[in-house]
């Protein structure tokens, strides 16, 4: 992979940042996103944003490759706090990363947003704790999608501060309230792979010799039928 072969799930995060944008790409890696972006002239400046001195030389080498210094700057910080308000950006993108990671960025970056910004999130797992905290923090969920790639499947969220909380129901949190709107394929297969995981480890536990753990079964079966529900 890189800039001009972007793997499914990045050319699907790629697909949420609007057109003409100022981006922040938090966790930037190899900066393939904004060099995609701005070699496509999609947006008009980004931050490659990494934690970690390897991953933001390896951003360096992308954007210099690409002659793109003029329009990419690269910040070595621990996630949002690379954003200043002179940067005036209007969408952060923070992928590849797992739902607390996520959440946790956020929350200890909050003071380096403005409010106004788009937020494209995509979390690897733990994807109901990010809606729990976009949801408290007054962010509403515009868009979702879910797509499978490589055996894993990749939940992406777009999200938008707004003055009022909108309250999600604990299965909207679960599921993604668009998702299970839209009820697309892979979300129908994923969750149906779920009732396949869970069902193997009850009969596992079914199976084992000595005390059954009751509670834990009983816990199983009633996600089960949960699902079984909402498909």
């Amino acid at each position: 992979m890189d800039a001009n072969h972007l793997s499914q799930r990045l050319k699907a995060v790629a697909n949420y940042v609007p057109n003409d944008s100022r981006v922040a790409d938090i966790g930037s890696d190899h900066a393939y996103l904004p060099v995609y972006l701005l070699k496509k002239g999609l947006i008009e400046y980004a931050i490659a944003s990494e934690v970690a001195k390897g991953p933001l030389q390896n951003a360096k080498n992308e954007i210099l490759k690409e002659n793109l210094s003029d329009k990419t700057d690269t910040r070595l910080a621990d996630g949002l706090l690379s954003i200043k308000k002179e940067d005036e950006i209007n969408c952060v993108v923070i992928a590849g990363m797992g739902g607390i990671l996520i959440r946790d960025i956020l929350e200890n970056g909050q003071s380096h947003l403005n409010g106004k910004e788009l937020l494209v999130l995509q979390p690897n797992v733990g994807e109901d704790i990010l809606r729990k905290w976009l949801m408290d923090n007054y962010y509403s969920i515009i868009n979702e999608h879910i797509l499978r790639e490589d055996g894993h499947n990749y939940e992406i969220i777009e999200a938008q501060k707004v003055n009022d909380k909108i309250i999600y129901t604990l299965e909207e949190l679960k599921f993604g309230p668009i998702l299970l709107e839209k009820k697309s394929p892979v979300f129908i297969e994923k969750w149906q792979n779920e009732i396949k995981r869970l069902g193997n480890i009850i009969s596992s536990m079914d199976n084992m010799k000595g005390p059954k753990p009751i509670i834990k079964i009983n816990k199983m079966k009633k996600e089960i039928k949960e699902i079984k529900e909402v498909l």
